[in-house]
């Protein structure tokens, strides 16, 4: 699965009061033509489960929210009207922040935990791993490519070009125990087991500590902003390879739902996997909206996730320059690669099925996946 930890700083700060006010709204938000309103077909309040706390890595659902909505501090929820094109639907969207607010519980798991919970970020590896036990289907990917990269000091490694170098000179690399992605890319012969440490905590304590000299997991919409720019120990540049380029390729940012509800809610569905498609069009062509909400969120939130907007701004800015967000080999904006998704099926089933965890018994795209929502015809412009 798509671990979604983060660097923390070492105090974590209580949030005072349960409801702030509103944020303000740069302006009134005017209904939206009859063919796209929701309300005949969707809940009033459309619930989704994010993977952690608020980033840009969730820019889909920053954009489809008002900026005047309401953020409850206490249950860390942010519940707004859902906009198309910054218009209202006539429904709501409440977008819930996942990692230590729900016990670093699995979505897949909160979403079975929480049925009235429409969607949530379920990676292709996760529905994998739980197809048996706890199945989901996504109905979009607004993010091609996943995040997830190994880090290294420049510095200290100046002949270390990717990970396959890592390897080759024996790099330790420090990663969260049980990812997958590692199973993986020792299977592939890219990493031996004897340089791997599975200790990670999601702090850079052991990086600034060793100087730089050990590698580690981490998020390139992130971790290379917060070392060069916020962690005041280290305030330097790192270098990194996206996992997903050596062939570990889940669609990492997919909303997915509980099978049952692809019917039930399949009129929903139809005119909701469209909008949010477009809203990512949308963010790539002007992410300053979506990212001033959420850091404004997240400074209400007042809980130890430090989000700037300047941090937002880079996530925005790597999402496009390293392909995560992107069009497919199609030219369509969110849909599934089936193919994509058999290989990645045929790869961690072995894997997972030796840790203990086996896969739905024949397990297929289809199973986990599905494009009957997508509108072909969205998709980001040639220069984006």
């Amino acid at each position: 699965m798509l671990l979604r930890h983060r660097v923390l700083p070492a105090t974590v700060l209580l949030a005072a009061a349960t409801l702030t006010p509103p944020v303000a709204s740069a302006a009134e938000a005017s209904p939206v033509p009859a063919q796209d309103q929701l309300a005949a077909v969707c809940p009033s309040t459309i619930i989704v489960q994010t993977d952690w706390y608020p980033e840009a890595d969730h820019s889909e659902l920053y954009e489809l929210a008002a900026a005047n909505g309401q953020i409850n501090t206490n249950n860390k929820w942010y519940t707004a009207d859902l906009l198309a094109h910054g218009h209202t639907t006539g429904v709501k969207i409440q977008i819930r922040i996942g990692g230590p607010a729900i016990g670093d519980q699995l979505v897949a798991a909160e979403l079975y935990e929480n049925t009235n919970i429409l969607l949530g970020y379920v990676g292709t590896d996760q529905s994998i791993q739980l197809s048996a036990s706890q199945p989901t289907v996504a109905i979009v990917a607004p993010r091609l490519q996943s995040p997830l990269e190994i880090e290294w000091s420049p510095a200290q490694h100046p002949s270390v070009k990717d990970i396959a170098d890592l390897g080759k000179q024996g790099v330790k690399v420090l990663y969260f125990n049980g990812a997958p992605y590692m199973a993986y890319l020792v299977g592939k012969g890219v990493l031996k087991t004897s340089q791997l440490d599975g200790s990670f905590d999601g702090t850079p304590s052991r990086w600034v500590a060793s100087g730089g000299e050990i590698a580690q997991q981490g998020f390139a919409t992130a971790d290379p902003y917060q070392y060069q720019y916020t962690i005041k120990q280290w305030l330097k540049p790192i270098a990194f390879q996206l996992v997903s380029d050596l062939g570990y390729d889940p669609y990492g940012g997919s909303l997915a739902t509980l099978p049952a509800n692809v019917t039930k809610y399949a009129a929903c569905f139809k005119k909701l996997v469209p909008i949010i498609q477009q809203a990512q069009v949308d963010y790539a062509a002007n992410p300053v909206p979506a990212d001033t909400l959420i850091a404004k969120i997240v400074s209400k939130y007042n809980d130890g996730w430090d989000y700037t907007v300047g941090a937002a701004t880079f996530a925005a800015q790597a999402q496009l320059k390293d392909g995560i967000i992107a069009n497919g080999p199609d030219g369509v904006l969110g849909d599934f690669n089936l193919h994509r998704v058999n290989a990645l099926i045929k790869a961690l089933s072995p894997i997972y099925a030796k840790e203990g965890k086996v896969p739905k018994a024949g397990l297929t795209a289809q199973d986990i996946v599905t494009n009957q929502f997508i509108d072909p015809s969205i998709h980001l412009p040639a220069s984006s």
